[in-house]
């Protein structure tokens, strides 16, 4: 796993990477699957992660972070009660009960939606979009939208881990991305 400009970097980055198990073949053959699991288990590595996207937020006026489904919800929270802001999951279809509002978004066979609760957020509010990778860039994209739709201001997008391969930065309408390590294969 390369670290995102190594020079003048964070010393964290490079336990951060190091933390991150890469899973050959998995979930099939040509992945080079991002394992954050490991990353979980050092309390240290874990920590340094939430605390530099805290000190990146803190002061920012950022009232939301939207957590894409799953591992979205793990980042999300602890920086969103670090900076003083809600959270607001992004889930995919079905999981949510109560009103919704939904984005489509491609898949590469195939097409899926998150969903956002009705009222979750408020026109004006500016808000910050975290998961735990980019890939091919579909999701973010969808929850970009997803929130531009109701009137809310995507600050930037954040992640852990970017493909830069795969160049779903380039989906991302020119919305600023913040990565702290880069991974390598599909």
């Amino acid at each position: 796993m390369a670290s995102k400009d190594s020079k003048d970097q964070d010393p964290r980055i490079a336990k951060i990477s190091s933390a991150i198990r890469i899973i050959p073949d998995f979930p099939k053959p040509g992945i080079m699957f991002q394992d954050i699991t490991t990353l979980l288990l050092d309390t240290k590595a874990f920590k340094d992660t939430i605390d530099l996207f805290v000190e990146r937020y803190r002061d920012q006026n950022i009232s939301v972070v939207a957590g894409v489904e799953a591992r979205g919800f793990i980042f999300g929270p602890p920086i969103a009660l670090a900076i003083g802001a809600k959270f607001v999951p992004m889930r995919k279809p079905k999981k949510l009960p109560g009103e919704v509002i939904s984005e489509e978004y491609s898949l590469e066979y195939g097409t899926d939606k998150i969903e956002m609760h009705v009222g979750a957020v408020q026109p004006g509010e500016r808000a910050l979009v975290i998961d735990d990778l980019i890939a091919t860039g579909g999701t973010l994209c969808a929850a970009i939208k997803l929130l531009e739709r109701v009137g809310v201001n995507v600050v930037e997008c954040a992640c852990v881990i970017e493909l830069p391969e795969l160049k779903g930065r380039e989906k991302l309408g020119g919305k600023s991305l913040f990565i702290l390590v880069e991974g390598e294969g599909a």
